[in-house]
């Protein structure tokens, strides 16, 4: 017996020094002269598991023992923390020198290294110009805003006396008649669903009804696989996702294929990046396919999460609910029932632009940006090594009493100051040279689901309002509410 316990005190002793042997090593490992103070946590590993699952209070730990710029090492790369707002707004608006975008590789393999993201330079200013051509205010005006508004009308149809759980993620939708098919509407991810398929439906408008069902649980994985550590062994997330996305690229390939031996025209977005003789953006199929996976991630991941939470923030605040709801009834007053809204409606929605703004800052939907260095920089007296990524921390910026009085409370109304959104630290949609191409589109389609929403539908929540926000924001018991008729 007193041997056996003499083992197992070696062995843990044993695995205690070797614990402590590897994390020295690591710190060892990344004690440049000139970086600023941090820690680096396991080899390969790093924090890495640390910062996803605590997020917000492990910034605020690091920096409250390390200052605004700290060292670290998460998803895979060492990496200097920065949640200094004048050096975020450096770091954003100095792209080029010595910065390039330094998304990290689980990202880079899973939405294509021709994405928006991740190209930098001359290859950037193509391929956000041809992601422009498609989204553009004027291609909103001409040809989206009628089609969203279309979709908007019939998939708010009939939801009165239906309990809804607006998160939840399951995949019943019927995409042939976009009309909800039992008594209590557990059958579609309502929220995360519309936005995929909407946007699904805008870039292959036939084909989407036909292959929805089987592209999205490729789609699926591959939106899981983007944040992860890049470790391609089965059963882990980044393994899923980069199955997920060769699934997704196939499908892609096989509609692009046969729309090429068709002489049938399509008025959506793929056509528009195929017809490369009408167009000033000659991109390659593997351009084409990252872009259209691009505009679908962001889609995806930003409307539906504004939307649940715009509607869980303005339950809880009736007076926004009711200036909301106003808005919208004063519009719908001049016009017949089943009449669209039009672009100079959608423009006058400034209430509704404001309560987007408020929802996108306190909930955070974006906490941060990450830029690689591709030569020794200096930053608030600190060298920062060549190919190490700069994690530009935005979301404490978000709760910044000085910028945004009480800046817990949601309060839309501090967003009908026109100057607050372009005030020099406002990142809410991105910055420089990366601000949001995506930005407008997102709006028109948040702005047109609330106007049908809030003149059709009263709602009171049902259960489920626990919501984690780091690093995506979601509830996690799925949030349900009941829909009657206003």
């Amino acid at each position: 017996m007193a041997v056996l316990a003499m083992v197992v005190c070696c062995l843990v002793l044993g695995f205690s020094f070797l614990c402590f042997a590897l994390l020295k090593w690591n710190e060892i490992r990344y004690r440049g002269e000139g970086l600023p103070p941090g820690t680096m946590g396991w080899p390969v590993f790093g924090e890495t598991t640390d910062f996803l699952k605590h997020g917000p209070n492990f910034m605020k730990n690091q920096r409250a023992r390390y200052g605004s710029l700290f060292k670290s090492h998460i998803l895979g790369c060492p990496t200097i923390v920065s949640m200094d707002p004048e050096l975020n707004r450096y770091i954003l608006m100095n792209e080029g020198k010595g910065l390039v975008p330094g998304y990290p590789q689980s990202m880079l393999d899973i939405l294509g290294k021709c994405n928006i993201a991740a190209v930098h330079g001359s290859a950037h200013k193509y391929i956000r110009g041809s992601m422009m051509s498609l989204i553009s205010p004027a291609m909103i005006k001409k040809q989206l805003l009628p089609k969203i508004e279309k979709f908007m009308r019939s998939y708010l149809h009939n939801w009165d006396g239906k309990d809804i759980d607006i998160q939840e993620r399951t995949n019943e939708i019927d995409c042939f008649n976009l009309e909800v098919r039992s008594l209590i509407i557990r059958t579609t991810l309502q929220l995360h669903e519309m936005a995929l398929f909407i946007s699904f439906k805008q870039i292959v408008e036939i084909e989407s009804s036909q292959l929805y069902e089987t592209f999205k649980p490729e789609f699926d994985k591959l939106m899981v696989g983007t944040l992860s550590l890049p470790v391609n062994i089965p059963g882990t997330n980044y393994h899923r996702g980069f199955q997920g996305r060769k699934r997704v690229v196939r499908i892609l390939r096989q509609i692009m294929e046969e729309r090429r031996a068709s002489s049938i025209a399509h008025n959506d977005m793929l056509d528009h990046l195929l017809r490369k003789e009408e167009s000033n953006y000659n991109l390659s199929d593997e351009e084409i396919i990252d872009q259209v996976i691009t505009i679908l991630y962001s889609g995806y991941e930003t409307v539906s999460t504004t939307l649940m939470m715009a509607i869980k923030y303005l339950h809880d605040h009736p007076r926004a609910l009711k200036e909301l709801r106003d808005e919208h009834m004063a519009i719908r007053q001049r016009k017949k029932p089943e009449e669209p809204i039009d672009w100079n409606e959608y423009k006058s929605m400034s209430f509704t632009r404001a309560v987007i703004f408020e929802t996108s800052r306190l909930a955070s939907i974006v906490n941060g940006v990450l830029r690689k260095t591709t030569k020794d920089i200096e930053l608030n007296g600190f060298v920062v090594p060549k190919g190490w990524r700069i994690y530009v921390y935005t979301r404490e910026i978000n709760y910044d009493p000085f910028l945004y009085p009480e800046p817990l409370t949601f309060s839309p109304w501090r967003w009908l100051d026109k100057g607050l959104e372009s005030h020099n630290y406002c990142f809410v949609f991105g910055g420089g040279s990366r601000l949001c191409p995506g930005k407008e589109l997102g709006i028109v389609q948040i702005s047109t689901f609330l106007h049908y929403f809030v003149t059709r539908y009263r709602w009171e929540e049902v259960g489920g309002d626990k919501i984690l926000q780091f690093p995506r924001v979601e509830a996690p018991d799925g949030l349900r509410i009941r829909v009657s008729k206003y």
